[in-house]
């Protein structure tokens, strides 16, 4: 007991003192804002406005995309379904059920509108992130793909002729891609709700079976990654969309109450949640962190798709914040709100979201439960790739480093049913923000690339399929 509350100080303490730079923030009217979010914030607006708001006017192309699904004769390791799966299952976890409820308890219901609008924004910048991950990318001799932001940065800087600035910053993304792919957050959230449903107690056993399982598939590399995410990820959402919607159809009456609520409360909350600011950088930090648009992250993923043109790969990489934002997100608030479960004292991440189903029916946590494991599980085994990507870019390919990364992954997941909520959020939400600077960095100089390869793209298409 003193080891596992000695190990908690000094995770909070250097947590803390981390989060307090990446978040460093500046102060208008007494509001706190950090910068890192208007870096990402700005980013998505200037695509979005740059590019003709192709987060709506792409949309039915990326759907019509994603249903013919082909990749033959072109390079790639897995297809482009997969890639997607592959990267949503990296951002539909835990954020989507623990992160959700956090950002409504301290930014209250208003919080939920500017989720959705940052989930939308996002959708141009995952556009132009996913586009340069299949065009920077390398194709090994064997046949495997080595691709994301730590490529395309470096060719971003190099056209700039800053060849030295392009690899200190690509090495920096990759050391952040490496630490923030522990994962602290889906482990703990995951224990948090099997004891609260089950009992179990033992930390460290959860633990170690939850590493056993991540080791079993990651063991396989991306190809045995992507076949547990395909199937994974339409099951997860399936029973977690099945659940939410048993509990609004149950509160049908109060959804319209709760809509105006959501709208009411984005622009005028209540005093005690810190003003308009306020709820506005709650909505946009959770929205961040769940989608991770700006972040680099699932390009990695999007790299490695069969394609033979990147833009087609960037429609398809757009579907991600809305199906994880717009959608899960914004049920999952409507759940929490419909239920009235954020007003609960004593409640705390996944905690509010689990007393939501259970006020509906005392069984719904071993749903939450489960769907929760899947979220988080999924979401685990598809950092583990992007940090094997970083942890490549800097040490190289060699297979005996390569194991050595999986193995030091499955021990750092082991412990991660320790420290408590707050903190890990803390550390994981600072280092998935530092690989925002680097990230948005390049895609800024490079955005010219993209609008000259997306003109290019409509114009290869026949008029009916052009928007």
């Amino acid at each position: 007991m003193t080891t596992d509350f000695s190990f908690q100080q000094a995770f909070e303490s250097l947590t803390s003192q981390l989060a307090s730079v990446v978040f460093y923030a500046f102060e208008i009217n007494d509001v706190a804002i950090p910068m890192v979010l208007i870096w990402l914030i700005s980013g998505a607006l200037v695509f979005t406005c740059y590019l003709g708001f192709i987060n709506v006017r792409g949309f039915g192309h990326a759907i019509g995309l994603l249903k013919n699904n082909r990749s033959s004769g072109a390079s790639g390791e897995i297809s482009p379904f997969q890639a997607l799966s592959t990267a949503l299952s990296g951002t539909v976890g835990t954020g989507n059920i623990a992160g959700v409820a956090i950002a409504i308890s301290l930014g209250g219901p208003g919080a939920t509108f500017w989720m959705i609008v940052a989930g939308l924004l996002g959708m141009s910048t995952k556009f132009v992130e996913c586009t340069l991950a299949v065009k920077y990318r390398q194709i090994n001799p064997d046949g495997s793909v080595s691709g994301g932001p730590m490529y395309y940065i470096k060719a971003a800087l190099d056209k700039f002729n800053l060849p030295l600035t392009g690899t200190v910053l690509a090495m920096a993304f990759s050391v952040f891609v490496i630490f923030g792919s522990a994962g602290f957050v889906h482990v703990n959230q995951g224990f948090v709700q099997v004891q609260s449903v089950t009992g179990f107690d033992n930390a460290w056993l959860f633990g170690a079976i939850y590493a056993l399982l991540v080791g079993a598939v990651i063991i396989g590399g991306l190809k045995s990654i992507a076949r547990v995410t395909s199937k994974l990820v339409p099951l997860m959402c399936g029973i977690y969309l099945a659940a939410s919607l048993l509990v609004m159809f149950t509160h049908f009456s109060a959804i319209p109450s709760a809509l105006w609520l959501i709208v009411q409360g984005a622009f005028t909350p209540e005093a005690g949640y810190g003003g308009f600011i306020g709820v506005l950088i709650q909505g946009f930090r959770r929205a961040a962190y769940s989608n991770e648009a700006g972040i680099g992250s699932s390009p990695i993923a999007h790299a490695a798709a069969k394609t033979k043109d990147p833009v087609s790969q960037g429609f398809v990489g757009l579907l991600e914040p809305f199906i994880d934002t717009v959608v899960i997100c914004t049920i999952t608030a409507l759940v929490i709100i419909l239920t009235g479960a954020y007003q609960t004292p004593g409640l705390d991440g996944v905690q509010i979201t689990s007393g939501a189903f259970a006020s509906v029916v005392s069984w719904f946590p071993w749903v939450l439960m489960v769907a929760l494991l899947l979220f988080g599980f999924s979401t685990v085994i598809s950092w583990s790739y992007y940090g094997l990507t970083g942890w490549r870019y800097l040490v190289g390919h060699d297979k005996r480093l390569s194991q050595l990364y999986k193995v030091l992954f499955c021990l750092i997941v082991s412990i991660g049913a320790v420290p408590n909520v707050m903190a890990v959020f803390d550390f994981i939400d600072s280092m998935i923000f530092l690989m925002a600077v680097p990230n948005i960095l390049a895609l800024y100089l490079l955005l010219p690339e993209v609008k000259a390869d997306l003109k290019a793209y409509w114009q290869k298409l026949t008029p009916q399929r052009q928007p």
